[in-house]
């Protein structure tokens, strides 16, 4: 375990006992400073910097597309966003936890599906689904309410199957979360009392999922998960990734520290789930399966599973690599040279490349701030905090390649 990862185990442990220890904020290596009081200085600090700079580089892009006024492009930015939405979820677990959560997309499905049936009027489901079960139907919430209402499902699916789940690692622990995705796929799919079975789930009405929409929760949800992160929750989970044992032996609950997590992500999954049901109108449980994840796993890689600001920009770097090579694809289909599937070959092989070369990712596993703006630019003296590229990793994250894998099986209750 290298001295950052002792440095967080150390404060994590602080943390569970109740006493000060925790690193500063933007200290490098997790190092203690002495931060200076004052709105301004707390304003000025990677806790406010680092999320508010990200919101901002989002806020413009997409008011950017909808100034353009066209609508490929504002679908493109506003699909976008809702993945962002979905990725930051997914990061929120794996990237602290240092576990692969297979069963992911399957909370995305509960929530879009969800959302979806308390949105609809009671004459709509009636007249298109009658095979829904009778107090589904006359079941009808306002559109924020249920998006709300159906990431709070998720999270309760997620709480009822999740905590045997979290005393599991390694190998054990992927085949189960894979296996629960399976159950869950065949659910959504089968069950034509709730979601219309394999046939498509169409919402009817208008749109709902603007891109002002997506880009307000974007913005809330990239707030609460880095300030998760911050938190000595997310603290105690990086300690339990980089070294489990030494966390237990401190005095961490490991296992309800994965629990609350793993529940928070399912929430955030299920939110964006919402958004994109609404936004994309009609549904089948298909659509969040093995292809949702392995598009959600390549950007959480490709940008940086251990950092937030690696979820951002892999997000943003995927999604435009992907619409490039889909409108090459489209035009050598066209020019009769059969082109189809070459998105998802391309795209396996960007997540192939950064495993073998930059296992980080772009961001190296740090977190894009302030200060390390000032130092690329050569504005002032800050020396702290990592920024997308470089290397450097605020908070003592490890970027020197992945966590070291779990020898057990199975933690001790």
């Amino acid at each position: 375990m290298t001295a950052a990862a002792n440095q967080r185990v150390a404060a994590a442990a602080a943390a569970a006992n109740g006493t000060s220890g925790a690193p500063a904020s933007g200290a490098p290596g997790g190092a203690s400073t002495l931060a200076p009081s004052g709105w301004l200085s707390r304003i000025k600090s990677p806790r406010f910097t680092t999320p508010a700079i990200m919101a901002a580089i989002l806020a413009l892009l997409d008011l950017i597309a909808w100034i353009l006024n066209i609508p490929f492009i504002e679908d493109i930015f506003t699909a976008g966003t809702i993945t962002l939405v979905l990725v930051l979820g997914f990061q929120l677990f794996m990237g602290n936890s240092g576990i692969l959560n297979w069963s992911y997309v399957g909370y995305v499905g509960i929530g879009a599906f969800a959302s979806g049936i308390l949105s609809m009027t009671p004459e709509f489901k009636a007249l298109q689904y009658y095979t829904l079960y009778p107090f589904i139907v006359n079941i009808h919430l306002p559109f924020p309410f249920s998006l709300v209402a159906g990431a709070a499902f998720a999270a309760c699916i997620a709480a009822l199957v999740g905590w045997p789940l979290m005393r599991l690692t390694d190998s054990v622990g992927a085949i189960t979360q894979f296996s629960l995705l399976i159950v869950i796929n065949v659910l959504l799919s089968q069950w034509q009392e709730v979601t219309n079975g394999p046939r498509t789930f169409t919402l009817g009405g208008s749109r709902m999922t603007t891109i002002w929409v997506a880009l307000v929760v974007a913005v809330v949800v990239l707030f609460v998960v880095y300030y998760f992160k911050e938190s000595s929750l997310g603290l105690k989970l990086r300690a339990s990734r980089d070294d489990r044992f030494a966390a237990r032996s401190s005095g961490i609950n490991i296992i309800a520290a994965r629990y609350a997590g793993y529940i928070a992500s399912a929430f955030i999954g299920g939110l964006g789930g919402g958004l994109f049901a609404h936004y994309i109108l009609s549904i089948t449980a298909q659509a969040f399966y093995m292809s949702e994840l392995f598009m959600l796993l390549t950007m959480a890689v490709i940008g940086g599973s251990m950092s937030v600001s690696g979820a951002f920009f892999g997000t943003m770097l995927v999604t435009l690599a992907q619409q490039l090579v889909r409108q090459l694809e489209i035009m050598m289909t066209r020019a009769g040279i059969e082109a189809s599937g070459s998105t998802d070959v391309v795209m396996a092989i960007f997540l192939i490349a950064f495993l073998v070369w930059r296992p980080n990712g772009v961001s190296g596993g740090g977190e894009f701030s302030w200060q390390a703006i000032k130092r690329r630019l050569h504005i002032g003296g800050g020396s702290d905090g990592g920024v997308a590229g470089d290397g450097g990793a605020q908070n003592g994250d490890k970027i020197d390649g992945a966590p070291a894998p779990d020898t057990a099986k199975e933690e001790p209750s």
